[in-house]
């Protein structure tokens, strides 16, 4: 049997592990280290050094080896273990990586991280971080719309000229409509709030037909010219071209940016437009370009 190891410890080196002993603050798993070592350095034996720490034989040699090798830091650090997993080779990494730029098998839509996991044979948790190292996101995808109009850079300029840059002495307005809005009112009214009682209302509703909302943006600060109507045809349209020629202040140029739904493109459209010559109808499908699809970018002159 191995006998009991007396170590030689210094003055630096036994008031160190004293002060780790008495440390409340100290890793257990350092003062028993610490221990093990003076008890060595104090002659004690193997088998009192166990039974004093809770430790076990190969255990106290482990770390009175350790300290005569590297001294009190070879204590307060833990050597790393291999891990019982091998690690992932470059192969597989590369497999991964370019079978994501494949289409998924079967009738599954996009690559998820399970799915590629029985494809190579690995953990999920390996997949994403191959996936989060080459910056690949199957399960994203954007969207983007191409126009084949041949005028549409000239137009485009027009309406993003008229954004960030509108001409002097002139206020632009971004128009758009919302239409088929429920006006909805309660059967009954609700009682008030109080102390002990929240407000009340009741479960069901009134319906009092639709509404359509006629609304335009000055860009500039942000105020909205807007008005309720209740049909959604190009004479509201009119009547709210009349109210914007009302609300601004005049000697202004008016440049509305609409989209171009068939009430503003009525034949009475451009007889507005000459009886207001202050008014330039800017027609374009998308607010803030592209957000509404299905239309044509159209540039008209009234």
């Amino acid at each position: 049997m191995r006998s009991g190891i007396v170590i030689d410890l210094g003055s630096a080196d036994q008031e160190r592990l004293e002060r780790i002993c008495k440390d409340r603050n100290t890793p257990q798993k350092h003062v028993w280290r610490a221990e093990i070592v003076l008890l060595s350095a104090d002659g004690v034996g193997t088998s009192e050094i166990m039974r004093r720490t809770g430790t076990s034989k190969t255990c106290v040699w482990r770390w009175q080896e350790r300290f005569m090798q590297e001294g009190v830091e070879g204590l307060l650090r833990d050597k790393t273990r291999p891990s019982r997993i091998p690690a992932l080779t470059p192969e597989v990494v590369a497999w991964v990586a370019t079978r994501t730029h494949e289409e998924p098998p079967g009738e599954t839509t996009h690559w998820t991280a399970s799915l590629m996991a029985r494809e190579a044979g690995i953990s999920a948790s390996s997949v994403h971080r191959i996936w989060r190292a080459h910056g690949l996101q199957p399960h994203r995808v954007r969207q983007f719309k191409l126009s084949n109009d041949p005028e549409f850079i000239d137009k485009l300029r027009d309406v993003v000229g008229l954004y960030v840059a509108p001409p002097a002495h002139a206020i632009v307005l971004s128009f758009d409509e919302k239409s088929q809005i429920q006006a909805l009112d309660r059967s009954q009214p609700g009682l008030p709030l109080k102390k002990g009682r929240a407000g009340t209302m009741t479960h069901d509703y009134k319906r009092n037909g639709t509404t359509t909302l006629f609304a335009a943006l000055n860009v500039l600060d942000g105020t909205v010219i807007g008005r309720n109507m209740q049909r959604h045809r190009h004479q509201e349209f009119i009547r709210f071209l009349n109210l914007i020629e009302a609300r601004v202040p005049a000697g202004k140029a008016i440049h509305v940016i609409l989209d171009n739904y068939a009430a503003h493109k009525h034949p009475q459209g451009p007889q507005v437009a000459r009886a207001a010559p202050a008014l330039h109808l800017s027609l374009y499908a998308n607010v803030v370009l592209l957000a509404q699809r299905r239309r044509g970018l159209l540039r008209q002159a009234y």
